[in-house]
């Protein structure tokens, strides 16, 4: 069945043209990667799913009845609980229990049915469970929005988008905000999730462990790939080479044939054979060349060596207004470290980074620097910084006020600025060019390390791929904090691990980590299993104790139920003019009596709803 059928679809942003007859079809169950290079289209087509953006031309198609799920754009806020906000992203089940609070009894056991269908008593657990993977423990998930940071609250929009189990979910890059411990959690979720998804990635382990295709956003169109990055990667590598192959064969053949006519089209005993050969150079297939984009390549500028260590912690702490966020922390970097910081969002990944770029002072221990140290800082929060009517040649001269110009684009000409771009406003460029920008600033005094937190939020595949090709070849130390875990297993060489208030060297690789995470989270269903079978017999007691009062509740709820129906039934009967005219004396009479009959039995079913509710109540306290 197919939920989504996309046809000939044209999409167009200020006059220029970002999907033009583009096709792809989504059945139900299926996980489709949208992928393509910055700009081209991807967030503007899920828009045009949702209803957001009017096609200028083709369809857009959802199966009757199909519901959407999506992540807000903008962060939810208020005063309202986690748990809560998640929670109102069932509208059906926030509006039946609404209209249980006020209904009348027989309408009450129709809501109580649909409630057990959709299984509302069990809502709460699973949104907690959902938000307890994103990041957020029990004490937060009581907090209101308004306790929590932009970032943060876009980890709730997306816990609602997920808790709503939608039969299409469509994200939106879904891990920009997320640490590398929720984008596991999220990974295992989806691939979980029995509802179709069409998610636009630059993720691409998320990628290649969740999708059954990669759609490919290129040129106005979309071209799908069965399986996940690495096999779209491959098979487009080898559709290219064939390609390549053919047009090469065609044009040596087209070479021979015409050489041929060239040769003896002037003499009378070969035009025949002449002839022939112009006729099967006219059949020949026209071979266009494969369009491709020139690979992206970022390169940082190589600094002078330097003796190790080149940065030492010595039983640093590091915090804000007093309060330290890391304690006892003792680390030490050489020029060749590749070092990837590990640790859930909020347990100081981001306090040490600073504490190493020398952005912050520690609030006790020492920091010892080589002499002539550079450190290049990068943290997407250097967004807000730039000024939106500069252009990156305004940005890039401020920094390097002595630089010639043509050192200043030579420098953003490092990161794929060129020159059109490096004179564009700031406001003008994508979170992409931003980020570009950002890493021209953060490398433009050819540092000896790199710290980087998050570099890849904004950036496509040939950018990371770009960046990781760059930081590679680059001679100097590096930190990272990323949740790219592509990213961390070919770069990082040294794990360190930030959590339980101190950070210290990881013994183990990126899969050592991902067991540790699996064992820490199992104890709890552990422990819950390995109660003692007292207490599990003591509810098994309680319960079959109670039975009969539930019993007892769900017979008069059924009662009232189908008393209101024959209510109706005599209410109608007698409110018929025919009636009178065709029944006799003794029928009025008996509907009569029957109508103040089902009234008494009705207020004596209510009457046994009541008592059993309250004896149930009473049971459960």
């Amino acid at each position: 069945m197919s939920l989504l059928v996309i046809e000939r679809l044209t999409l167009r942003v200020a006059g220029r043209p970002l999907l033009d007859g583009a096709d792809l079809t989504l059945d139900a169950g299926r996980r489709v990667g949208l992928v393509g290079r910055n700009g081209a289209g991807k967030s503007t087509l899920l828009r045009a799913i949702l209803g957001e953006v009017a096609p200028d031309g083709g369809t857009i198609r959802l199966a009757a009845r199909a519901r959407l799920g999506s992540v807000a754009q903008a962060a939810p806020t208020g005063e309202t609980s986690l748990l809560d906000t998640v929670l109102a992203a069932d509208t059906e089940r926030t509006e039946l229990l609404a209209e249980a609070g006020g209904a009348e009894p027989g309408r009450l056991a129709e809501l109580h049915e649909r409630l057990i269908a959709i299984r509302a008593d069990a809502a709460p657990a699973r949104a907690g469970a959902i938000l307890s993977g994103l990041g957020f423990d029990a004490a937060a998930q009581a907090r209101p929005l308004s306790a929590f940071s932009g970032g943060w609250r876009m980890r709730v929009a997306l816990a609602a988008a997920l808790f709503r189990e939608p039969d299409l979910l469509l994200l939106d890059e879904p891990t920009n905000h997320l640490d590398l411990e929720a984008v596991l959690w999220l990974t295992g979720w989806l691939q979980k999730f029995p509802g179709a998804a069409l998610i636009v990635s630059h993720d691409r382990t998320l990628l290649d462990a969740c999708v059954h295709a990669i759609a490919h956003l290129d040129r106005g169109r979309i071209a799908l790939t069965p399986g996940g990055f690495e096999a779209f990667v491959r098979i487009r590598t080898e559709r290219a080479l064939q390609h390549a192959r053919a047009a090469e064969r065609v044009a040596a053949q087209r070479v021979r044939l015409q050489a041929f006519v060239d040769r003896f089209r002037a003499k009378a005993s070969k035009a025949r054979q002449a002839q022939s050969r112009l006729k099967a150079l006219e059949r020949l297939p026209p071979m266009e060349a494969v369009a491709e984009d020139e690979p992206e390549e970022f390169s940082f500028p190589e600094p002078t060596p330097l003796p190790p260590p080149i940065l030492a912690l010595e039983r640093v702490a590091a915090g804000y207004d007093g309060w330290a966020v890391l304690q006892n922390v003792s680390l030490r970097l050489d020029m060749d470290d590749r070092v990837a910081l590990l640790g859930a969002n909020g347990n100081g990944k981001s306090t040490l980074a600073r504490i190493l770029a020398g952005r912050m002072a520690p609030l006790a221990g020492e920091v010892r620097r080589a002499a002539k140290l550079g450190v290049g800082y990068f943290a997407q929060d250097q967004m807000e910084e730039l000024v939106p009517g500069d252009s990156p040649l305004a940005h890039m001269a401020r920094a390097l006020p002595r630089a010639s110009g043509a050192a200043l684009r030579a420098q953003l000409a490092r990161f794929g600025l060129d020159a059109a771009r490096a004179e564009t406003t700031v406001a003008m460029l994508s979170g992409g060019e931003k980020a570009r920008l950002l890493l021209a600033l953060a490398t433009r005094e050819a540092p000896h390390v790199l710290i980087l937190d998050e570099p890849t939020n904004h950036l496509d595949i040939d950018a990371r791929e770009a960046l990781l090709r760059a930081l590679g070849a680059f001679p100097g130390a590096v930190v990272l904090i990323t949740h790219d875990p592509h990213l961390v297993s070919l770069i990082a060489d040294r794990l360190w691990l930030v959590a339980d208030g101190t950070a210290r060297p990881f013994d183990g690789d990126l899969d050592d980590y991902r067991a540790l995470l699996a064992e820490r989270a199992r104890p709890a269903a552990a422990k819950e299993a390995a109660r003692p079978r007292d207490a599990r017999r003591e509810r098994a007691d309680a319960r079959a104790a109670t039975a009969p009062l539930r019993r007892q509740a769900r017979e008069a709820e059924a009662r009232i139920a189908t008393l209101a129906k024959e209510r109706a039934a005599v209410e109608t009967r007698l409110a018929d003019p025919a009636f009178y005219g065709a029944a006799r004396s003794a029928d009025i009479t008996a509907a009569q009596q029957r109508l103040a009959a089902i009234a008494r039995e009705v207020e004596a079913a209510e009457a046994a709803w009541l008592a059993a509710e309250a004896a149930l109540e009473e049971a459960a306290q």
